[in-house]
C-alpha cells in the first residue's frame, strides 16, 4: 500500500496501486523493447528544404524512448521523487537482466563457428541471433550508462523546477527535465555505442566519423525533443484526469512533502 499521508477508501488506494503498476509496467516494458531493438536498424528520415537535403537519421530503438520519460514524469508528479527514483533503479536491473539472457543464449550449446568479427557465417541459422546479441550488448551497455545519467537528471531537474516554481508551471518541469536529460542521453548513447559496436553505425562514403556521429546525435535529440514537446498535452490531460481519479492533489502533496523536509 502507498502512504500518501491521507486517509482514503480501499477502492481509491487500490486505484493508486493499479495506476502505478501500469505506469511502471509501460516504462519497464518499453525499456526492454528499445534495448533489444536498439541499434538493429538506422531509419533515414532525411528531407529536403529549398533544394537542400537535411540529414535526419535515428535508430529504431529511439522510437519508443520518449514513453519512458513520460512515464517517469507521471510517476514523479503523482507519486513523488522517491518512487520515481525507485522505478529508475528497477530499470537498471532490467537492463542487466536483458544482458544476462543474451549472454546465456550465446554460451549454451550448440556452439557455432565464429568468424572474424565474432559472428557465424551468413548462411548459419545462428547468425541472426549472434548479430542481435552483439548489437544488444553494445546498445544496452551504452544505454545503461546513458540511461542512469539521463533518468536521474530527468527526475532531479523535474523536482528542482517543481520546487523553484512552487508546484506551478507543470509544462516547464515536464519539458525542462525531459529536454535536458535527453540531450545528455543522446550524446552518451551514440558515442558509447560507436566505441563498443562501431559496425552498427553506418557512416556514409566521404563522411568523417565525427560528422556522422554529430548527425546521429542531433537527429536522435531532435526526435526526442519534438516528442517531449508533443507529450505536454497528454501529460497535462493525464495529470488532471489521474489526479481526480486517484483523489490526489499534486500541488498539495508537494507542499506537504516540502514542509516535512524542512
Amino acid at each position: 500500500m502507498f502512504d500518501f499521508g491521507d486517509k482514503v477508501d480501499k477502492v481509491t488506494n487500490k486505484r493508486r496501486e493499479i495506476v502505478f503498476i501500469i505506469l511502471a509496467g509501460f516504462f519497464l516494458g518499453t525499456l526492454a523493447i528499445l534495448n533489444i531493438l536498439g541499434i538493429s536498424r538506422q531509419i533515414d528520415l532525411s528531407f529536403t528544404i529549398f533544394d537542400r537535403t537535411i540529414p535526419f537519421i535515428v535508430f529504431i530503438g529511439v522510437l519508443p524512448y520518449p514513453i519512458t520519460f513520460l512515464c517517469t514524469d507521471f510517476i514523479s508528479e503523482l507519486y513523488g521523487k522517491k518512487r520515481a527514483t525507485m522505478v529508475v533503479w528497477v530499470g537498471l536491473l532490467l537492463n542487466i537482466w536483458v544482458l544476462f539472457f543474451m549472454w546465456l543464449g550465446g554460451v549454451l550449446p550448440p556452439h557455432p563457428e565464429l568468424l572474424e568479427g565474432g559472428l557465424p557465417a551468413l548462411d548459419d541459422p545462428n547468425h541472426t541471433f549472434f548479430q542481435i546479441r552483439k548489437w544488444t550488448f553494445g546498445a544496452t551497455i551504452a544505454s545503461m550508462i546513458a540511461y542512469l545519467t539521463a533518468q536521474f537528471i530527468d527526475v532531479h531537474v523535474f523536482h528542482a523546477l517543481r520546487k523553484f516554481t512552487k508546484g506551478k508551471m507543470l509544462w516547464l518541469r515536464n519539458n525542462g527535465s525531459t529536454l535536458t536529460s535527453q540531450m545528455v542521453d543522446s550524446i552518451a548513447v551514440i558515442t558509447i555505442t560507436y566505441l563498443w559496436a562501431s559496425d552498427a553505425i553506418m557512416i556514409k562514403m566521404g563522411e568523417t566519423v565525427v560528422h556522422g556521429l554529430i548527425i546521429l546525435i542531433l537527429s536522435n535529440y531532435v526526435f526526442k525533443m519534438v516528442a517531449a514537446l508533443l507529450d505536454t498535452i497528454p501529460f497535462y490531460i493525464g495529470t488532471k484526469w489521474l489526479s481526480k481519479y486517484l483523489k490526489l492533489d499534486p500541488t498539495k502533496e508537494f507542499k506537504e512533502r516540502e514542509k516535512l523536509s524542512e
